[in-house]
């Protein structure tokens, strides 16, 4: 199962929601990889605890990799790095990945990232792929390497905006590169309940038929801590309102989805 975490909009949590449903998935024993296609690497020193810049290998090296043929070029494996966190391991980011981008698109390279995850296919039970607040060649090429899009939604009336243009731009990708690509679901982050506003926007999504899933995340100021602290609440707290609430979450896209 490849799960992709996707939303043009920045500051919406993908990073936080990919590594805290990973770590979960790993947590109940499962063989769990994080992609961090993010130039800016959050999800790599969240759940490593370093930065792509101060690893021997990173996604970077991957797609320069693809740019420059070599008679010996490294496995797929050599690009993943093993967490703290048992069943839990990286394919890292790196700043360089910005770089390389007009290149991989100008050569074509937008199958590269299908083809490395689908030789994983047996080592992993299920993988989530971070990716940046942009559609551009990293996020196609995620989209076209999953088989299913988890959006966030932070509950405001931008994010609302935004969110059925990227419905869009999910639905060109599915007709035109991956026809197995599905939508989950649309992840509600930050949610207050108390708020009208976010209980309003949220209501008439649903209203929509568009596929809100439930629990909602609540906002907490505990998550800053799992980040300072690179521990996802799962490790961090297990008790805390948010930690269940992403185990709830986990476990119904695992029941629907199967991973």
């Amino acid at each position: 199962m490849r799960r992709v975490v996707f939303n043009q909009k920045g500051g919406v949590g993908k990073s936080t929601i990919t590594c805290n449903l990973a770590a979960i998935s790993a947590h109940q024993g499962k063989r769990t990889l994080v992609v961090d296609l993010d130039p800016q690497g959050n999800s790599t020193q969240y759940v490593l605890g370093i930065s792509g810049e101060n690893l021997e290998t990173t996604l970077a090296d991957f797609f320069d990799q693809t740019l420059n043929f070599k008679l010996n070029p490294k496995k797929i494996e050599e690009f993943i790095v093993a967490s703290p966190f048992p069943n839990l391991d990286v394919m890292p980011s790196h700043p360089g990945l910005e770089d390389l981008q007009s290149k991989l698109e100008s050569r074509y390279k937008i199958y590269k990232l299908r083809d490395a995850l689908a030789e994983l296919a047996d080592d992993y039970d299920v993988i989530y792929i971070d990716t940046p607040p942009a559609l551009n060649f990293y996020t196609r090429s995620a989209l076209i390497a999953a088989d299913s899009c988890l959006i966030p939604f932070d509950c405001d009336e931008f994010s609302r905006r935004a969110l059925y243009a990227l419905l869009e731009n999910v639905q060109e990708i599915r007709a035109d590169h991956n026809r197995d690509l599905s939508v989950e679901g649309i992840v509600v982050n930050q949610f207050q309940a108390r708020a009208g506003l976010p209980q309003k926007v949220v209501q008439e999504l649903i209203d929509e038929g568009l596929p809100v899933l439930a629990p909602y995340l609540s906002a907490s100021v505990k998550i800053k801590e799992s980040h300072e602290q690179s521990r996802p609440m799962i490790h961090l707290d297990p008790k805390h309102k948010l930690a269940l609430e992403y185990v709830a979450l986990h476990d119904r896209l695992a029941r629907a989805y199967g991973a």
